[in-house]
């Protein structure tokens, strides 16, 4: 179930969530120019929950450069379709929460939520050594952000059966509550082990972006009363 857009626009121009898809996709550009180097390179800006819970690898690294990959983290991407599904959702998602949050309340949020999907991808990983890289959790955190905000705006998708596209518009709480399901059931077989190939999906990033995400809106956001005349009163429902 691919989403294609959504039926409600912006009053004001997203200059932040268009900034961040800009950046995200130059720095996947430069880790293209890496080569042999990029292994390092995500061993060093990725998050890897060892360097938190080994106290030998720790004892390497100052307080400033464990800090950093909370960060830098969230603007690395492992491929092509890593990259375009995240930027996608975010295209989709990110203006509206900005609009009504404001630019750069909008930016902190984002970044807050990227931080607090990192911190729960360390703590359901403890001992991992693999390099976890992606905007996924802060962009869960938009959704989580526009699953209450929006909740009754409509999602235009696209589901394939058979080879032939069939496209459906649903509730946007509905679409974006299963996509949160499916995060849930992914985190809750990696906990079992019983996850597969699936295992290095970052489950709980996802699962913590999206809960931060619900949190945080309500700090973020603007007051409802100047958004009646330009929203349907249907998307706020308080």
């Amino acid at each position: 179930m691919l989403p294609l857009y959504d039926t409600i626009r912006a009053r004001s121009f997203p200059f932040i969530n268009i900034a961040l898809i800009i950046v995200n996709v130059l720095v996947f550009f430069y880790e293209i120019t890496l080569g042999v180097d990029i292994d390092r390179f995500m061993l060093y800006y990725g998050i890897v929950p060892a360097r938190y819970s080994n106290p030998f690898i720790a004892a390497k690294f100052t307080l400033l450069e464990q800090s950093v990959p909370f960060i830098t983290s969230m603007f690395l991407h492992g491929g092509w379709f890593h990259l375009i599904f995240n930027m996608w959702f975010l295209w989709i998602f990110g203006d509206n929460v900005e609009d009504r949050m404001g630019h750069f309340r909008y930016l902190i949020f984002y970044l807050l939520c990227g931080i607090a999907a990192g911190a729960m991808h360390v703590l359901t990983k403890w001992h991992s050594d693999i390099p976890t890289v992606g905007a996924s959790g802060a962009i869960a955190g938009v959704m989580g952000a526009y699953f209450l905000l929006f909740p009754f705006s409509r999602v235009i998708v696209l589901v394939p059966v058979f080879f032939f596209p069939f496209f459906f518009e649903i509730p946007a709480f509905f679409f974006l509550g299963f996509w949160f399901l499916m995060q849930f059931y992914g985190g809750y077989a990696d906990l079992l082990g019983v996850a597969g190939e699936f295992a290095n999906i970052a489950w709980w990033a996802h699962i913590g972006g999206f809960a931060s995400g619900m949190v945080l809106v309500f700090f973020f956001k603007k007051s409802k009363r100047n958004y009646r005349r330009f929203y349907a009163d249907e998307f706020f429902p308080w």
